[in-house]
């Protein structure tokens, strides 16, 4: 495999790479305009996580990939200060991936386990 980056390898098969960079979010108002600048999420969208859930779950408002791949970073510091809203951040993603499986535009949403960049 090339030494490429992540996101130009991506890029070769069609997917697109969102990095969700995390670090130093420690609440929700932080987590979703980390969220808004991440997946350039349109005008509308609430900042709240019916509307974090409705945005994945409609890729009508972002640009046409073969898939796309979310890489999480930083998010240990936030799901220490907030665990019950980290618990539903992951549902969210869980349930957008799960929406999206097998429908030729797949999500996909890791978690880095590296350091807190």
């Amino acid at each position: 495999m090339s030494s490429g980056t992540l996101a130009e390898v991506l890029a070769v098969g069609g997917w697109a790479h969102v990095e969700l960079g995390l670090a130093g979010v420690t609440d929700k108002p932080g987590f979703m305009e980390r969220c808004v600048r991440a997946f350039e999420l349109p005008g509308y969208f609430g900042r709240n996580w019916d509307a974090l859930a409705d945005c994945l779950a409609d890729l009508s408002w972002a640009p046409p990939a073969r898939g796309r791949l979310v890489e999480v970073t930083g998010w240990q510091e936030y799901a220490e200060a907030e665990p019950d809203d980290w618990r539903i951040a992951r549902e969210v993603f869980a349930e957008a991936a799960d929406h999206w499986r097998g429908s030729g535009s797949e999500l996909r949403i890791v978690l880095a386990l590296g350091g807190s960049s």
